[in-house]
């Protein structure tokens, strides 16, 4: 009979605690609902530094095969444009001496990304209408860095990005405008277009860090501040697409890569 009532009290005891158990486990799935789950992006990763023992990466940028022959532009359905510019030709392909200018090079992947949080700068990047062009025509910014918006012509000017992950908005500036702010929330490489002027294009390359460049007009290209490790890095160009490589940087390591990039086919 105490056996009996022994085991009727252990297995009494046993679905208390399996029912405890269930219901705290049902109460806290539901306070969780609606509330941020933690990711990636919220935890507490450590600030990148740029340390002494940090990597360089250097190259050039390369056109091999008939360079496609720019174009003049006709700006007469403004009357100040061709004043300004009379002579302006299309930016989209701009070769000299077998180098490709106007290329964006950046860090697409890697283990510095993964392991650090990246500060956001708060130096404004300019884009400027001026001679009824967006001058520079590839510019890279980061992630919530200001970008000013300036129109240095006497006449109007409108700036219209369209992005595909960022809000797209459009504004129209007149002769001595003030200039305006604006940033991006997203990484992406954004064409800038103006309305009012159809050649007037520009790219806007937003990311997440500091690691990018574009190519100058002989070529080449500089990435400071790498930490040792692997990475994939990319050459984008608004024409040709973009080219990929997987490299290792090790400490103190000035490493070079270099792109090449043909015609359409």
């Amino acid at each position: 009979m105490k056996n009996s009532l022994h085991a009727f009290g252990f297995r009494l005891l046993m679905s208390t605690l399996l029912i405890s158990l269930l219901l705290f486990s049902i109460h806290s799935a539901g306070s969780t609902k609606g509330a941020k789950m933690p990711g990636s992006w919220q935890q507490n990763k450590p600030t990148y530094m740029r340390v002494v023992e940090h990597g360089t990466l250097t190259g050039t940028i390369s056109f091999e095969g008939e360079v496609p022959k720019r174009r003049f532009i006709d700006m007469s359905a403004d009357g100040i444009c061709p004043q300004l510019n009379p002579k302006a030709q299309t930016e989209d392909v701009m070769v000299t001496d077998g180098k490709l200018a106007n290329v964006f090079v950046y860090v697409k992947s890697g283990n510095a990304l993964d392991a650090y949080q990246f500060e956001t700068p708060v130096t404004e990047a300019v884009l400027d209408h001026k001679r009824c062009r967006m001058s520079p025509h590839m510019l890279g910014i980061q992630v919530g860095q200001p970008l000013k918006i300036l129109n240095s012509d006497q006449t109007h000017h409108n700036s219209h990005p369209v992005p595909r992950d960022n809000q797209e908005w459009n504004r129209t500036q007149g002769p001595g405008a003030p200039p305006f702010v604006v940033q991006f929330a997203k990484p992406e490489i954004i064409p800038f277009k103006d309305n009012q002027h159809p050649w007037e294009k520009a790219y806007v390359g937003v990311f997440a860090h500091p690691f990018f460049a574009v190519s100058g007009k002989d070529g080449s290209y500089r990435i400071e501040g790498l930490p040792a490790g692997s990475y994939t890095i990319v050459a984008w160009h608004e024409r040709f697409g973009e080219k990929t490589m997987q490299i290792t940087i090790a400490p103190y390591e000035n490493r070079k890569l270099d792109f090449i990039f043909e015609p359409e086919k």
